[in-house]
C-alpha cells in the first residue's frame, strides 16, 4: 500500500520579479512592487511529499533524515540567504516566481529521489502565509 510522506524544509532568499525586456514602469504595472530593483525577500516553507511502499524490516517509506538531508543538499543549500536571480544555478534564466521556483525544485529532486527507489510526490512552498504554490509533476 503506497503510503506519502512529507517533510518540511525552511530557507530565506532574496529576488526581485522583473522582465528585462520590460521597462521599470511596466514591471512595476505588472508585478508591484516585487519588481524593486533593490530586491526583496521571503522565508519560504518548503514541504517536499514523497510516496511509495512501507518498508517491511523498518516501517518506513524513507528514512526522514535521509530525505531532509537530500533536500539540504539538491536545494535548501543553494537557496538559502542567496539571491534566487543572481546566485542560484537552477533559477539562472527564469523569472524568480514563486511558480517557477517549485517546478525548478521539482526538476532538481525528481532524479534523486527516485534513485532511492520511491517517488516524488508534490512539492509545496509557501511564501507567505497567504500564499503558497504547489506542483506535483507534468
Amino acid at each position: 500500500m503506497e503510503t506519502y510522506v512529507t517533510r518540511r524544509e525552511r530557507f530565506s532568499s532574496a529576488h526581485r520579479l522583473y522582465r528585462k525586456d520590460w521597462s521599470n514602469e511596466k514591471n512595476y504595472e505588472v508585478f508591484g512592487p516585487c519588481s524593486n530593483p533593490q530586491w526583496h525577500g521571503h522565508n519560504y516553507e518548503l514541504y517536499v511529499t514523497v510516496k511509495g511502499e512501507v518498508d517491511q524490516q523498518t516501517g518506513f517509506v524513507i528514512n526522514i533524515k535521509e530525505l531532509s538531508n537530500l533536500i539540504k543538499e539538491y536545494v535548501v543549500n543553494k537557496l538559502d540567504h542567496k539571491n534566487m536571480n543572481t546566485e542560484v544555478d537552477f533559477m539562472n534564466g527564469k523569472l524568480a516566481s514563486t511558480e517557477n521556483l517549485v517546478i525548478a525544485i521539482w526538476d532538481e529532486l525528481e532524479q534523486p529521489i527516485r534513485s532511492l527507489g520511491i517517488e516524488l510526490y508534490r512539492v509545496k512552498i509557501s511564501e507567505t502565509e497567504n500564499n503558497f504554490v504547489e506542483y506535483y509533476g507534468k
